[in-house]
């Protein structure tokens, strides 16, 4: 018994410790800034895992006609070089003593936008938390508040004390880790953070050991080598938002898409960009270049058509009661746009509304909800009349056996370090609960361990097939009646939130402009001109 008090103790203690760190401070998602220069530099993390392996290698180099400057810290000071090309490189080096990497996971996500929601109901409860993103999205307890192991543990405890099942600490013996280096002159530096400019404000970056010409990629701006929160590096690119367009409206609309639609997008782009800056605080960047923000490439490829509709909506953004709007889109909506909380868990947008993804009047959504199965099956079968008629992804079809979904349900829930992995066979799969715009909000699975429920957007993690959540299921029988597997025939490609970007060229195909094509998808928005009234992000409990 008396080894018992200290614990008990400690355990209350802890549990009132934590409530009132969680209210001592702001995060750094909770802010509400109000930054407004329309050239605004942004920082995009265009290599976010150098070093994972310590064949890694980064060849930066300068374009013809100019150099690149290399500032570091040594002993002296900070030491600057010049140099046409330099690589960078990664040598594993031993620590003298191995140390324990450990975190606190609160919770795991498939989008940044069910993330962000997690941690602010644990930031309700009285847990500091931090967003990361090592592979899936992942809510953590702060480090540096959460920063021994007792601490941890207590809050484990206390958390599974009150039945959550999702949390865990992740703990790693680390023995070894990655040192980035680069040779110039002769010499070798063993830094962890390199500034890297060049006369011209172009640099060109390839991965790999023996780049070919086509492997580099060129970017305009600043680039800096830093660490991150995986014990790795990132190269970070630090680029004017105007010039960081050019690298993203090509590869998210395309460069010969009907001029309208470029620029509806190039607003998209640019209002998503400035909303989104909170994404990658914990790795002291603001984006990433792919699809888990937007494509980013540089200014490898860059066209006309795409740089006038950049030129022409200079410092544009999309706004709802002087916020920016969530500026989402996506390949194909299937006919109607899905709202917010179809699709991720959080507060709704007022302006993400389902809206019918046609010119004329196909369906009446308030008269025929989409919520009755039959309803949505009608709906489906409907083919003319849609802004994405005739495209390959407006209808879709996939068959999958049942040996093939167990499989992949296992490796979902493997990667999320989840006890719902111990099952060996899915013997049946219902949709359980579909929104009023047709989205699948609830799936449930029978497997021989018991039912698991899988909801809004981990469903498209957990199922091959389904590319969007806009889907009904199909039993496929064997030959002699038995249960083969499942068809999941759908529509649309992507999340379905905000716009769709085969759907606005067919809108500007009709002569819409921008304004209207934007209005349409974002129904009580305004485009507008960036301003300093203008509030990049709310976070919920700042909201009137």
């Amino acid at each position: 018994m008396l080894t018992q008090q200290p614990q008990a103790f400690l355990f209350k203690w802890f549990s009132i410790s934590i409530c009132l760190l969680g209210f001592a401070s702001e995060s750094s998602f909770a802010q509400t800034p109000k930054e407004t220069p329309k050239d605004r530099d942004i920082k995009i993390g265009v290599v976010q895992r150098f070093g994972t392996k310590p064949t890694d290698k980064l060849t930066l180099k300068a374009t013809p006609g100019s150099s690149l400057t290399l500032s570091f810290q040594t002993p002296k000071g900070v030491e600057t070089a010049n140099t046409a090309s330099v690589k960078l490189e990664v040598a594993m080096k031993s620590l003298p003593a191995p140390v324990v990497d450990e975190r606190v996971i609160l919770s795991a996500h498939r989008s940044f936008e069910s993330a962000e929601d997690s941690a602010n109901q644990w930031k309700a409860k009285g847990i500091e938390v931090e967003i990361a993103q090592p592979e899936r999205w992942q809510v953590w307890a702060k480090r540096d508040v959460y920063k021994t192991p007792l601490l941890r543990r207590l809050l484990l405890e206390s958390l599974q004390s009150q039945g959550n099942k999702t949390a865990f600490i992740d703990t790693k013996i680390v023995k070894q880790v990655p040192q980035a280096f680069w040779v110039l002159n002769g010499f070798r530096y063993n830094r962890n953070q390199l500034k890297v400019t060049a006369g011209n404000n172009a640099i060109e970056v390839a991965e790999g050991t023996n780049p070919t010409p086509q492997d580099f990629r060129r970017y305009g701006g600043r680039l800096e080598l830093q660490t991150n929160a995986y014990g790795t590096y990132s190269l970070v690119n630090e680029v004017p938002v105007e010039t960081y367009l050019r690298g993203v409206v090509p590869h998210e609309i395309g460069a010969f898409s009907p001029y309208a639609s470029i620029e509806a997008q190039t607003i998209l782009a640019r209002t998503y960009a400035l909303r989104n800056v909170r994404r990658f605080a914990i790795d002291n960047y603001e984006l990433c270049a792919d699809t888990n923000c937007q494509v980013y490439k540089g200014l490898t490829e860059v066209y006309p058509e795409t740089d006038r509709a950049i030129s022409a909506t200079r410092g544009l953004v999309v706004a709802y009661n002087n916020e920016l709007v969530d500026a989402l889109y996506s390949a194909a909506s299937g006919g109607i746009t899905a709202t917010f909380g179809d699709v991720w868990h959080g507060p709704e947008r007022p302006y993400l509304r389902s809206v019918i993804d046609a010119p004329g009047n196909v369906w009446d959504l308030s008269k025929q909800s989409l919520a009755n199965e039959q309803n949505f099956r009608r709906f489906m079968s409907l083919k003319k009349g849609f802004n994405e008629e005739g495209s390959d992804a407006f209808r879709w079809r996939e068959e999958t056996s049942l040996e093939a979904m167990t499989a992949f349900l296992k490796q979902y829930f493997q990667k999320k370090q989840s006890p719902l992995a111990n099952f060996k066979a899915i013997q049946q799969v219902l949709i359980t609960e579909r929104s009023p715009a047709g989205r699948v909000l609830k799936m449930t699975v029978q497997t021989d361990g018991g039912k698991i429920e899988i909801d809004k957007d981990e469903i498209r993690n957990a199922f091959e097939p389904p590319i969007s959540t806009l889907f009904y299921l199909d039993p496929v029988y064997n030959p002699d009646k038995t249960m083969k597997g499942y068809a999941f025939v759908g529509g649309g490609f992507g999340h379905g939130v905000g716009m769709s970007q085969t759907g606005s060229y067919n809108l500007a195909k009709l002569g819409w402009n921008s304004d209207r094509i934007l209005n349409f998808y974002f129904p009580g928005s305004k485009v507008v001109p960036l301003d300093r009234s203008i509030v990049f992000w709310r976070s919920p409990e700042n909201k009137n």
